[in-house]
């Protein structure tokens, strides 16, 4: 099992190290690929392999709006402990980490993990103002007596697979690129905070779900989700995503709201955590000219949502 380790001089390998760092939000095949081809180096040589990352997004510290996240440092966690890694460092990202010369941080890298091999991206840099790229790392390397390892980024469908290419896929409401490129479904956990029914021409149990604050929310519209609940399973669900006037906000202020319905499934959520991955868009945002046409959109979604998922060995769901 992975240890997970918060500073530097807790990891204590048994073995020189293989190291990689990055942020890695939301471990897409790009990262797999990285870290997966790392494990294999030191699995060769007995060495150990190990991931830095840093809580919270460095962008946050340094003044910068982060970006909205493909994944909590939990989640962050668990997917990369799922790629063989012997030990994780969480490193906490201060003012004073951002202030660390190259220099400095790869000094104290090799003097506590014995640091073999670096592993990066050919894009990689670290310390202050991004000054230890991958010619700096070398030359230092040289000296210091690791190597540096470089790895082609991962191209998919002719374009680089990253973590940006990932958040504008969800936020064009685009699940087979997001997918693709995560090489899983994308998921998203929350709490449910309010039950409702929705009429039209049909009654809809609907539980919204708040996830946190810093997650990244795919575009508004309907998709069909596999929705797990802490205490009742997995079942297939319609997941509404839609946006409205934050209360008491100001002109122009907007919250994003996630609303699912979960199919063939009668059980009470409120304060539970529900989790959704999303296999599939339905369909985008709409309006509706008639009081029934929402009722009528709504049968439909759910009998779309049926034929992509079917039952998928699922608890609860059935076939149209």
């Amino acid at each position: 099992a992975m240890r997970i380790v918060h500073d530097l001089t807790q990891a204590r390998p048994t073995a020189p190290s293989y190291v990689t760092i990055g942020v890695f939000d939301g471990v897409h095949r790009g990262h797999q690929q990285l870290i997966t081809r790392m494990v294999e180096a030191a699995r060769s040589t007995r060495g150990a392999a190990i991931a830095v990352t840093f809580d919270p997004h460095p962008a946050k510290t340094l003044g910068r709006e982060s970006p909205p996240l493909l994944t909590t440092l939990e989640e962050r966690v668990d997917l990369l402990g799922a790629l063989g890694l012997d030990a994780l460092v969480v490193l906490p990202f201060t003012q004073a980490t951002a202030r660390t010369t190259a220099t400095d941080f790869v000094e104290a890298l090799n003097h506590h993990l014995d640091l073999a091999e670096l592993w990066g991206g050919t894009d990689f840099a670290l310390g202050y103002r991004c000054e230890g790229d991958i010619p700096f790392l070398q030359r230092l390397g040289a000296r210091r007596g690791f190597t540096v390892h470089v790895v082609e980024p991962l191209v998919w469908e002719g374009a680089l697979v990253n973590s940006s290419r990932v958040r504008s896929a969800l936020e064009a409401g685009d699940i087979p690129q997001a997918t693709g490129c995560l090489g899983r479904a994308y998921r998203l956990a929350g709490t449910v905070i309010h039950r409702q029914w929705q009429t039209g021409r049909i009654g809809v149990d609907m539980a919204e779900i708040a996830p946190p604050s810093e997650r990244l929310i795919p575009a508004s519209g309907a998709y069909a989700c596999l929705a797990r609940s802490e205490h009742h399973g997995t079942h297939t669900a319609v997941t509404y995503i839609s946006t409205r006037t934050a209360p008491g906000g100001g002109s122009g202020e907007h919250v994003q709201t996630i609303e699912a319905h979960m199919l063939d499934f009668d059980a009470e959520l409120y304060g539970q955590v529900v989790t959704l991955d999303f296999i599939a868009r339905l369909r985008g945002k709409r309006t509706f000219p008639t009081p029934d046409a929402p009722g009528e959109q709504t049968r439909d979604d759910i009998a779309q949502a049926r034929a992509i998922l079917g039952s998928s060995g699922v608890g609860g769901g059935h076939t149209a």
